[in-house]
């Protein structure tokens, strides 16, 4: 009981020290079809298309080849339904800004937390890029660079950087919801940062936006992902006292969850003080009855 009423303590705790973080760029936030908006987002012409739609429970194609870091054709398959969630980057390895940013964000997110890529979950990069697809040096470069970044032992087992056609990209992406053009002036592609998790299975679960990842909401989107095969107890109950907030990409406060471990923990309290009492009470008396004998 004292283990129990301990661990609640300080999953209370640690709810009041989160900090909730939220993204207001155009870019990064869902995009929901309205026919009768006349209003615009700001953004020039060329981005208007460009950006995330949430597609919560989308299956990923599985069946679609793509090559791996060494040029070898694979399916996207292989890389799910090993009971592991799936993180997924869609980037170009060329990309001279964003996508860097948006790997380097990953990799010091998930430094920052305790499960392990390859052991707890993966993390799968496709390029968007099709003229990547002939270039596989850029792929297994890539992997070399961000393998020795993030530092663990088994790295390589967990993290994969693949390439694809025009048309397995477009299979993906559609999927995925992630929307990009090739804008002709910049000579570049047009596109949003931000990363997904998937299930074991590939269904899309959760979306995070931007290039900065808070390490408590990438842990907890695994770990709701994983369909809570991973995270130790206390993890587990601190999770129960959030929730996923597809609007914002992020992790909140559930107060309702909150409160109801306040009420049991005000219940186990009272609990133990009555035992406590009532031995000491059972002590005294023997004492009486040991004198008065």
């Amino acid at each position: 009981m004292l283990k129990l009423f301990a661990l609640i303590v300080v999953v209370v705790a640690a709810t009041g020290a989160q900090r909730v973080e939220h993204y207001n760029s155009p870019l990064y936030e869902p995009k929901y079809y309205d026919p009768n908006a006349t209003t615009t987002n700001g953004l020039p012409p060329a981005l208007q298309k460009i950006g995330i739609d949430q597609k919560l429970g989308e299956q990923l194609p599985l069946d679609t080849v793509l090559k791996d870091e060494d040029g070898k054709d694979v399916r996207l398959g292989d890389y799910f339904n090993h009971g592991r969630p799936v993180i997924l980057a869609l980037v170009y390895y060329e990309c001279p800004m964003l996508c860097n940013e948006v790997l380097n964000g990953l990799t010091g997110s998930l430094k920052g937390i305790s499960l392990d890529a390859g052991k707890d979950f993966d993390v799968v990069a496709i390029s968007f890029d099709a003229r990547e697809n002939d270039k596989p040096d850029l792929a297994k470069n890539k992997k070399a660079n961000y393998v020795e970044r993030y530092g663990r032992p088994g790295a390589e087992n967990g993290w994969h950087f693949l390439t694809g056609t025009q048309e397995s990209i477009d299979k993906v992406t559609k999927a995925a919801g992630f929307n990009y053009a090739w804008d002709e002036k910049t000579q570049q592609f047009a596109h949003a940062g931000g990363i997904m998790i998937t299930t074991p299975a590939g269904k899309m679960s959760r979306y995070f936006y931007g290039i900065d990842y808070a390490p408590k909401d990438v842990k907890f989107g695994l770990m709701d992902s994983a369909e809570a095969k991973i995270g130790n107890p206390a993890e587990k109950l601190l999770l129960y006292c959030y929730h996923y907030d597809p609007a914002s990409g992020k992790y909140g406060l559930a107060i309702l969850n909150v409160i109801r471990l306040g009420g049991i923990a005000t219940l186990l309290v009272m609990g133990m003080m009555f035992v406590v009492f009532w031995r000491r009470n059972k002590h005294k008396r023997e004492a009486e009855t040991v004198e008065l004998s």
